[in-house]
């Protein structure tokens, strides 16, 4: 029987006859698992090619067959027998964080696309592959309720929220629709993307006052800053703190060079970690008076270049305990900020509680919350009014929509976290078009000129007026990943672009949580 394979791009599909494919040479243009590829081959859907080509009268008649049940329906894949084959990765930096990029592929020549969160490990996701292999990618729900164990908090839950990505896009391509329409509907057309604005560079508030008035010339209607002990912490009697402990803090080294030997690489790291990953409580660091007069300055001048009609949120305030964050928080009110983000680490719910009683501005945390079971105390608490989490660590497109829905049910809006690819940002898109509550999309990007060329398929740029348009093409919406552009930002330390992983292939382990 004559079999045909259809590739496609939005709005078409493309049909060639694979009568006489030698899929051995299919295996080296698709990484795939040889014995999968036996096993399967044979299932690809017959479909109808397009019209043929006009011939001349001198040419012999085409072949014709009789017409099939299928000749007029566009299937682009048979979904009952997708199974997953391979998994790789691409780490590019620059982005303007580190991001570990995912390609899922199959024994139907679909790819799906994923990401690790920003600066977490590849081997989060690396280590699923032993249990996605053979896999039907458009059981999501199911794939996902069986690596979900293998999340965690924060940059952990990067692996298995950045492969669920990639079955979501996987599964709409496999039926021909966009990720949104699988989980409902849409509620808007384009998405509010609210834009992220570094302090570096900018040490007073009218400098960065300037730089937001740059970000609403260029149709940002939604604005962030930082606004944090950094910016004072150079200027004497503005915070307090045990003598030398800023001094260390400041000379600390995440990732000491080669000037230093070996022993002392990892004695600075140690110290770097223990310094960095000491909960704001237990810093001993205050604020003084004239510490928050420099702060509230600092806001004051910013709303007087921007004025007060555009939102602005504040985040990074810096690793001080809960009495300092309530002062804060009090002197700021006046300039009618957006929200107050992750002034306290998430876990401590009757802290936030406290926050939010003794302010007037919206509290807002989330981005380091795995699964929405974890969401549901801070929501219950009534401690937050906006709900912040990020799609690669909460655990994915779904798992983002069911903790919008129950921020919902308590009142509370959503908006999201983002600072990776246009991968994690469409599938970002595609939840945020789903959910009702939703409320703005970061974006950290901005000032990286290649960003938008590591895809292909998305209008350019892919942010325009401060909206993303949301995708109609199947899955996640992209096209292609553009391997020129990524390869020219691959991570020095990771420089592989889309390598084999067979050491993943066989990992074997009891992975039963109950007796």
């Amino acid at each position: 029987m004559q079999r045909w394979f259809t590739s496609f791009k939005p709005g078409c599909i493309i049909a060639t006859s694979l009568h006489s494919v030698n899929f051995s040479e299919l295996k080296n243009r698709r990484p795939v698992d040889s014995h999968l590829l036996s096993r399967y081959a044979p299932l690809h859907r017959p479909t109808v090619p397009f019209a043929q080509p006009k011939r001349k009268e001198s040419q012999s008649p085409m072949p014709s067959r009789p017409e099939q049940p299928l000749d007029r329906v566009n299937t682009y894949s048979r979904p009952t027998d997708l199974r997953i084959t391979d998994v790789r990765i691409a780490t590019i930096v620059g982005a303007p964080m580190r991001c570990p990029l995912i390609q899922v592929y199959t024994n139907q020549g679909l790819v799906g696309y994923g990401e690790v969160r920003d600066g977490a490990s590849k081997h989060y996701a690396l280590m699923l592959k032993s249990r996605l292999l053979g896999e039907n990618p458009c059981n999501v729900d199911q794939i996902f309720r069986r690596i979900k164990q293998f999340g965690g908090h924060a940059r952990q839950g990067g692996g298995v929220s950045g492969i669920e990505l990639a079955l979501w896009d996987l599964a709409g391509k496999a039926y021909g629709v966009p990720v949104y329409q699988m989980l409902g509907g849409k509620f808007r057309d384009r998405i509010r993307i609210y834009c992220d604005t570094d302090v570096r560079g900018k040490d007073d508030g009218t400098a960065m006052g300037q730089a937001l008035r740059r970000r609403i010339e260029m149709g940002f209607t939604f604005l962030k800053m930082d606004v944090g002990i950094n910016l004072i912490q150079d200027e004497p009697g503005t915070l307090t703190a045990p003598l030398g402990y800023l001094d260390e803090t400041r000379r600390a080294i995440r990732r000491p060079g080669p000037e230093y030997g070996e022993e002392q690489r990892r004695e600075l790291a140690r110290r770097w970690y223990a310094l960095n990953n000491t909960a704001h409580p237990f810093t001993g660091i205050r604020v003084t008076e004239h510490g928050l007069d420099r702060l509230e300055q600092y806001v004051a001048d910013v709303r007087s270049v921007i004025g007060y009609e555009v939102p602005l949120a504040a985040d990074h305030f810096g690793h001080i305990g809960i009495e300092d964050c309530i002062k804060i928080a009090r002197r700021l009110d006046k300039y009618n900020l957006a929200w107050y983000e992750d002034m306290l680490p998430w876990q401590m719910t009757e802290h936030y509680v406290r926050l939010a009683q003794s302010c007037a501005t919206p509290i807002c945390t989330g981005e380091d919350i795995y699964l929405k079971e974890s969401f549901a105390p801070l929501l219950a608490s009534g401690g937050v009014s906006i709900i912040h989490p990020d799609l690669l660590t909460c655990g994915g497109i779904y798992e983002l929509k069911k903790i919008g829905d129950l921020a919902q049910e308590h009142g509370v809006a959503m908006a999201i976290h983002m600072a990776e690819s246009p991968i994690a940002c469409m599938a970002a898109v595609h939840a945020a078009a789903a959910t009702e509550n939703f409320l703005a999309l970061e974006n950290h990007s901005v000032d990286i000129p290649w960003w938008n060329d590591l895809v292909t398929g998305l209008p350019k740029p892919i942010v325009q007026d401060g909206y993303i348009a949301v995708p109609e093409a199947p899955g996640l919406g992209i096209e292609a990943l553009n391997d020129e552009v990524i390869a020219a930002h691959l991570d020095p330390e990771d420089p592989g672009l889309w390598e084999p992983t067979d050491a993943y292939d066989r990992l074997d382990s009891h992975d039963r949580l109950w007796s």
